[in-house]
């Protein structure tokens, strides 16, 4: 569904909460720069973490479901669920920045071909 940023609801609210049976919670992580935009959210379904990225329009889409976008971070962790259905969990993520390591278990140096 496309819906409109042009006057962004409160999206540093963070939360904690049981929808459909499972528990969310999200939080805002400050980037350090100036504008609302320079923010992250650390947000978790039943304690597995849902990566959520911010779109240049100011509405946010998730790893679940990356063809709708939603004003809020709490709306996207929501849709995840619906996705998700009752039975379905998310995967444990890879390694990576918040994991540390090379998802492929390799040191990189430099640019390969």
């Amino acid at each position: 569904p496309s819906r409109s940023a042009e006057r962004p609801p409160d999206t540093d609210t963070a939360f904690d909460e049981t929808y459909r049976g499972r528990r969310i919670k999200g939080a805002a992580m400050s980037l350090g720069g100036l504008t609302a935009l320079d923010v992250a959210w650390h947000v978790t379904v039943d304690g597995r973490p849902l990566h959520l990225m911010r779109r240049a329009d100011g509405t946010w889409l998730s790893m679940v479901d990356h063809y709708s976008w939603y004003r809020t971070p709490l709306e996207a962790t929501r849709a995840a669920v619906d996705e998700l259905g009752p039975l379905r969990r998310l995967h444990d993520m890879a390694p990576g920045p918040f994991g540390g390591g090379h998802p492929h278990g390799e040191a990189r140096h430099g640019v390969r071909a």
